[in-house]
């Protein structure tokens, strides 16, 4: 029972900095099923918060769909190329020692958390649009930025929207909310990619998943409203949370290399 509670505790909590900060609250998942659910492998807890990301996203994807915030031929072309990198990352990151793998988790933590710190800036093209006449200029780039982030998301089962997200708009110089809305694609996209290798092994705890999902819907449904009396402080939350992603990062690679 106690075992379920902090699932359901721990997806709450995911959810909840998702829905107050907009992001970056899934790279907490893994730590969470490991150190506070009592997860015993980390290619489960991969696995199983893959699962989580994808819902996550596609839930959002629909908000963002339906305030047309989505550039859908670039970022389907981005998703598409990056299930493949998933695919590929996933299937190696299957085959690296579990503790090994959580030190590398760790590290990205530390990362992502230094990257939350720096402002984001959307590009200069409202109207960019994939067809017959851009495409020799954004195909190249789209493609190979999926497929590179693609891999990452896949290898450390995360959604990976704070690499996305610059990615596209390097790509083609769509605005951030665009890029935003349009990453979400490829999060949903990779994180059903990279849960669907980890099920194909085994290594998904379903009902873990179920109730990891459970607390993230209901945390996030607080966070957003949250987020609402707290919009004028979101730059120094998000500076807090980043805080706590390396400090998080930091002890999963003492706990990893130490034992």
């Amino acid at each position: 029972m106690l075992h379920h509670l902090l699932a359901i505790a721990s997806g709450g909590l995911v959810g909840f900095t998702l829905g107050l900060i907009g992001g970056g609250g899934s790279i907490l998942a893994v730590p969470l099923l490991v150190y506070v659910v009592g997860v015993h492998s980390p290619h489960v807890a991969i696995g199983t918060s893959a699962i989580a990301v994808a819902a996550s996203a596609a839930a959002n994807l629909a908000s963002h769909a339906r305030a047309r915030t989505v550039k859908w031929g670039c970022a389907l072309v981005f998703a598409v190329s990056g299930m493949a990198g998933a695919a590929l990352g996933a299937q190696v990151g299957k085959m690296i020692d579990g503790g090994r793998l959580l030190a590398l988790f760790g590290a990205l933590m530390v990362v992502i958390g230094v990257l939350m710190l720096k402002p984001r800036h959307g590009g200069s093209d409202p109207d960019v649009r994939l067809n017959a006449e851009t495409s020799a200029t954004l195909l190249p780039w789209l493609i190979g930025g999926g497929l590179v982030v693609g891999a990452l998301s896949g290898f450390f089962g995360i959604g990976g929207g704070f690499v996305i997200v610059p990615g596209l708009i390097a790509a083609t110089a769509m605005p951030l909310i665009n890029a935003i809305g349009s990453s979400l694609v490829s999060v949903t996209a990779f994180g059903a990619t990279t849960a669907a290798s980890y099920a194909w092994s085994g290594l998904v705890d379903w009902p873990l998943a179920f109730m990891f999902i459970a607390g993230g819907a209901a945390g996030g449904l607080i966070g957003t409203r949250l987020a609402r009396h707290l919009a004028g402080h979101k730059h120094a939350l998000t500076r807090i949370f980043s805080g706590i992603v390396i400090v998080v990062g930091v002890y999963v690679i003492a706990r990893s290399l130490l034992g």
